[in-house]
């Protein structure tokens, strides 16, 4: 599957200007729809490290209004998570209704990191995909949207990349041992990741595999796939956007699945007529403030 992937896909720097602001400003407009309808929406970053998660999930967050947007990073279970089934920690941080929450990385950490360190064993990442799909089956069921993304890059382009940031002392850090391990066992890693976008695709919460070698590709590729779900899914409950963002490049929107056209919203906090999508007693109504986390440079960013 993922050798047929188009690694050399690109948009040039313009152009990715050009077309990003309408496409923010009509995920703010969403937001606020997502908001007064109350769906609660969940949106899965996995990738291969370096590829380029922090710095689109920045670009993603960087317009939305943080009382309906909340981001979660996942890491290896605690002492007192390991005492529950596994995915008990992952209902704990499932969307309110009406809130957007991002996972850098997710649940499937379960069948890709700890298959290949070996931490569960081979019948406890077997048994995991059946228990995936019965997790995101309940969360739609219950009227959510789960959108998973794949972000994919060659071993040739994370060496470029973890040699990149190894560099500067800045972001050498951003390189950590588990990336390393990850680079090394690349073959493997990749035949987990084919057995998961396989064994865990489902209509209502299908995967879309994104080039990640340009990271302007894969931010407009990401944002448009996010914009054109929640218009289908939204329908007439989305107002018209003020102004229609360009035609996607043919490209761009391959691999992406049928769904609707993208448009445009405004930074919280930023000098504008247009209202906030989320109240201001938002806090009240049972979305807690968002914690979304600070990404690394935009350029630089291994996880990113």
């Amino acid at each position: 599957m993922l050798e047929h992937i188009d690694l050399k896909q690109s948009v040039p720097k313009e152009e990715y200007k050009r077309r990003l602001e309408p496409l923010q400003e009509r995920l703010y407009d969403l937001q606020g729809a997502v908001f007064r309808a109350r769906v609660p929406v969940a949106i899965v970053f996995e990738g291969w490290a370096a590829a380029g998660k922090a710095s689109t999930l920045n670009v993603l967050a960087e317009r939305l209004d943080p009382r309906g947007f909340r981001v979660v990073p996942v890491t290896p279970p605690r002492t007192l998570e390991r005492a529950y089934p596994w995915l008990w920690r992952f209902w704990l941080k499932i969307p309110a209704y009406g809130q957007i929450v991002v996972y850098d990385t997710s649940w499937y950490r379960r069948v890709l990191i700890d298959r290949i360190t070996e931490e569960v064993s081979r019948r406890q990442w077997d048994d995991a995909y059946q228990d995936i799909l019965d997790f995101e089956s309940q969360l739609t069921a219950d009227g959510a949207i789960v959108l998973k993304f794949w972000l994919h890059i060659s071993k040739k382009e994370q060496a470029r990349r973890f040699k990149k940031l190894r560099a500067k002392k800045l972001t050498a850090w951003q390189v950590s041992e588990e990336d390393d391990a990850q680079h090394k066992a690349y073959k493997q890693y990749l035949e987990a990741v084919e057995d998961m976008l396989a064994r865990t695709e489902a209509p209502q919460a299908a995967w879309t595999i994104v080039p990640a070698t340009d990271r302007y590709f894969t931010r407009l590729k990401v944002m448009e796939t996010i914009v054109q779900a929640l218009e289908f899914r939204l329908g007439s409950q989305v107002a018209a956007p003020d102004t229609a963002p360009s035609a996607p490049a043919p490209e761009l929107n391959a691999e992406t699945r049928p769904r609707a056209p993208a448009q445009s919203p405004e930074p919280a906090g930023a000098a504008t007529d247009r209202p906030s999508p989320v109240p201001a007693d938002v806090g009240a109504q049972g979305l807690a403030p968002a914690d979304v986390t600070a990404a690394a440079p935009e350029e630089e960013a291994p996880h990113a």
